[in-house]
């Protein structure tokens, strides 16, 4: 069985891993992923993939899904408000089906 959910997802600065959780968990998402990223963004500038001496400047991904859509929006208005002035970042959303979906 399949269920539509919305898929939050934020590309930013591996720094502001623990403060964009926070804000994922107090806005009621059950859960998350977290990926290394790399790339090349809108700078130009290719993002560094694991730096010789520490990672801390390094790229993730962050993914939520959760069933509303209003939680996921939430989370990224607050990220963006809060962080993407001064840090790089970017945020999409869309709909996604989910397949055996243990609790969203």
């Amino acid at each position: 069985m399949t269920q539509m959910a919305t898929k939050l997802v934020i590309i930013t600065e591996k720094v502001l891993l623990p403060k964009v959780t926070k804000i994922i968990q107090a806005a009621g998402a059950t859960g998350y992923t977290v990926m290394d990223a790399g790339g090349v963004g809108s700078r130009n500038t290719p993002s560094p993939g694991r730096p010789i001496v520490s990672d801390t400047y390094s790229n993730i991904k962050i993914e939520v899904i959760t069933a509303s859509e209003d939680v996921a929006r939430t989370i990224a208005k607050q990220v963006a408000d809060k962080y993407f002035d001064n840090f790089s970042g970017i945020i999409h959303i869309g709909r996604v089906e989910v397949l055996y979906a243990h609790s969203l």
